[in-house]
C-alpha cells in the first residue's frame, strides 16, 4: 500500500462522503480513497464502526431512508469539510422473491433503500458539492441491466438509479458536477460468502455461481473499488453519465 499512496496523489485532498461503507464495497472504497489521503465521512446500518476507520474519520449509523439522518450525514459533512468533493453511494437493500409472494411492504422497502434514499442524500448534497469538480458515483448493480426472476423489485430499483444518476448528470453538468453509475456483479462480500455457507453445498453453489460469469469466478470488493474510485477521481474529469460495469463480462454475454 505504502508504494500506491507515492504513486498516486488524484485525492490527496478529496472531501469524500461514502454511504454503505461498513462492509463489503462500500468497506473496499473507502479503503481504497484512504491510500491516496482522502478525508472520508463514512455511514451504514451497522451500529459500530468499520474495524478500518482512522484517526479523523467520521462514521454516522443510520437509515439514509430517513430524511432527517441523510440531511443529517450532509450537516455534518458541511461542518467537517466545508464542501464536498465527492459523494458515493453504496448502500442498499436486496430482497429475494417472486413477484406474487412480496409483500407491498416489502417492494416499497427495496425502492426506498435502492432509489428513493440515494435521491434524498443527492438532493441535499447538491448545493454543498464542489463547483465544478463535484463528483456522484451511484452503485447499481449488473441486476439494474437485465432482467431475472424472483428480482423484479430489486431489478426496478437498481434499474432506475441508473436512470436517475443519467438525468442527474445532464441537470448537474452545467455546475461542473458529474454523475456516474458503476454497476458490479457478484461479489465476494460478507453478505455473499454467508449465503454460500448457509447453502446444503456451498461449493457447488459458488461454483455454479461462477460458471455463469465470462470470466468464470466473483469479483472480490477491490477489483470493485477500483474503478469506482477512478469514476468518483478528478481522473474521469470527462466522464459523466456514463454506466461503468464491472461484472466481468456478465452483461456482455
Amino acid at each position: 500500500m505504502a508504494g500506491r499512496h507515492s504513486d498516486q496523489n488524484s485525492s490527496q485532498a478529496l472531501r469524500v462522503v461514502i454511504t454503505g461503507a461498513s462492509s463489503g464495497i462500500g468497506e473496499a472504497v473507502a479503503e481504497r480513497f484512504r491510500w491516496d489521503g482522502a478525508r472520508l465521512l463514512l455511514t451504514g446500518r451497522r451500529a459500530s464502526a468499520p474495524a478500518g476507520l482512522r484517526d479523523g474519520e467520521r462514521y454516522l449509523s443510520g437509515d439514509l431512508g430517513d430524511e432527517a439522518f441523510a440531511t443529517a450525514l450532509i450537516d455534518t459533512a458541511v461542518a467537517e469539510f466545508g464542501e464536498i468533493d465527492a459523494l458515493v453511494l453504496c448502500h442498499g437493500l436486496q430482497a429475494d422473491g417472486a413477484l406474487e409472494d412480496m409483500s407491498v411492504g416489502t417492494a416499497a422497502e427495496v425502492l426506498d433503500a435502492n432509489l428513493l434514499s440515494v435521491f434524498t442524500v443527492v438532493k441535499h448534497a447538491i448545493p454543498h458539492l464542489r463547483e465544478p469538480g463535484g463528483s456522484i458515483v451511484c452503485v447499481s448493480s449488473r441486476l439494474g441491466m437485465v432482467g431475472i426472476p424472483n428480482e423484479v423489485m430489486y431489478t426496478a430499483a437498481k434499474g432506475g438509479l441508473i436512470m436517475f444518476a443519467k438525468g442527474a448528470a445532464i441537470e448537474l453538468a452545467p455546475r461542473g458536477i458529474r454523475v456516474n453509475v458503476a454497476a458490479p456483479g457478484l461479489t465476494l462480500t460478507p453478505t455473499i460468502t454467508d449465503g454460500f455457507a448457509r447453502a446444503e453445498e456451498p461449493e457447488a453453489l459458488a461454483a455454479r455461481k461462477a460458471a455463469t460469469i465470462p470470466l468464470g469466478r466473483l469479483a472480490t470488493p477491490e477489483e470493485v473499488a477500483e474503478p469506482i474510485f477512478f469514476l468518483a477521481s478528478p481522473a474521469s474529469s470527462y466522464i459523466t453519465g456514463a454506466v461503468l460495469p464491472i461484472d466481468g463480462g456478465y452483461t456482455a454475454a
